[in-house]
């Protein structure tokens, strides 16, 4: 059976290439144009199965029923298959026998699709990449517990500080050294990372210089106890990770020393977080223009734009009610200075994270990651805070 006779029906009685019973007995026709088939042949290729189009007499069954064949089966591809029965008659065991596929099969058609169209997939809310609700229950604490030890005793404050500082030098470190393999030597550093706070504290300026100036010695004095290899490169950071976040550290204890420097240190800590806060809202609801792709892709301009404007107006209503002898104009400046220092900052800190590969400094703070993340918009403002104060209202 050729393809293009799949499904045909027989020809008539008397035509040519007709096989089957007439009144003198099975006879066969002229062969069809096309490929010629044995008849037993032709019964054995056929896939599906056969049955007599009109009850079967005399003694010739099988011409009889390859005569007056026709197509019968199962009607769909994944009906059961694998055994067929001849049609029964009375001289006929119905006995069940395997099909034989052709050596050409009939092309079969592919099952029915369904051409309804597809519900559109529902649009993707914008993530804010955290949890939102442990972010701002963390923040909450830490608020209540910094606003707490400022205003009622302002050495506990101090020591929140030299806390805070350890805990970042000691994931800074970590990091270093999970990830690149530097060692960082993390005693000497915590240790005059906290004196340097105190140093700051209590004797100004002059103290933390030369806090950091003794931690510095003592870095490289510490790494003199191990093998030379990685000497430099270990020392290299041991002096960076001194600069960078206990001596920032100490211009916030230098705040505090004015008389009211529980306001200016108020003032300091508002305006960066309203700064970073104005940057998150304005950039995940109309940021469109990324600010530095390469460092920080979450970044956009708009969302500096918002945190310059918030943190110009939080300046102006914290210089005008809450720091002595200050004008609101000057808050502008304060809060222009501090949207710039504070994303400064977290850009360069996310260009640290970047180098290591990694997202988060440390797991401390659910919702913020660790403690250098929150720190790292706070510890390059520090100074800028700290000289704008002085220089509008002065160090008293």
């Amino acid at each position: 059976m050729s393809d293009s006779s799949w499904g045909a029906p027989p020809p008539a009685a008397g035509q040519a290439g007709y096989w089957g019973p007439t009144a003198g007995g099975p006879v066969q026709g002229a062969a069809p144009a096309g490929p010629a088939y044995d008849a037993p042949q032709a019964q054995q290729t056929r896939p599906l199965p056969i049955v007599p189009d009109d009850p079967v007499h005399g003694g010739a069954q099988d011409d009889d029923d390859r005569g007056a064949a026709r197509l019968s089966g199962p009607l769909f591809r994944d009906e059961t298959r694998g055994f067929t029965h001849r049609p029964t008659s009375p001289t006929h065991d119905p006995t069940p026998y395997p099909t034989q596929s052709p050596t050409h099969s009939p092309t079969q058609n592919p099952e029915p699709m369904s051409h309804a169209p597809q519900p559109a997939p529902a649009p993707q809310k914008k993530n804010a990449g955290r949890d939102l609700s442990a972010a701002i229950g963390v923040g909450v604490g830490l608020g209540v517990l910094i606003i707490a030890s400022l205003f009622i005793v302002k050495a506990v404050f101090v020591g929140v500080v030299a806390v805070a500082v350890v805990v970042g030098l000691w994931e800074l470190t970590s990091r270093l050294q999970e990830r690149k393999g530097i060692k960082a030597p993390l005693v000497p550093l915590a240790v005059g990372g906290a004196a340097m706070v105190v140093a700051g504290y209590v004797r100004g300026a002059e103290g933390a210089w030369v806090a950091m100036a003794l931690t510095t010695l003592a870095v490289l004095v510490w790494r003199m106890t191990e093998l030379p290899e990685g000497y430099l490169k270990d020392v290299t950071a041991g002096v960076f990770a001194a600069f960078y976040v206990p001596f920032l550290a100490t211009f916030v204890a230098m705040m505090l020393t004015a008389d009211d420097g529980s306001w200016r240190v108020l003032t300091f800590l508002l305006l960066t977080v309203v700064s970073d806060t104005g940057a998150y809202a304005v950039g995940w609801r109309f940021g469109k223009h990324k600010l530095a792709p390469r460092i920080s892709p979450g970044k956009t301009r708009e969302g500096l734009l918002g945190a310059v404007l918030f943190a110009m107006v939080a300046g102006a209503l914290c210089m005008q009610f809450l720091i002595d002898d200050g004008i609101w104009w000057q808050g502008l400046l304060l809060g222009l200075a501090v949207a710039a220092s504070a994303t400064l900052g977290d850009l360069g800190e996310s260009m640290i994270k970047r180098d290591l590969g990694i997202k988060d400094m440390g797991t401390l703070l659910p919702g913020h990651g660790g403690i250098m993340d929150r720190l790292d918009s706070l510890l390059p403002t520090a100074p800028v805070v700290w000289l704008l104060m002085v220089v509008f209202v002065g160090s008293a």
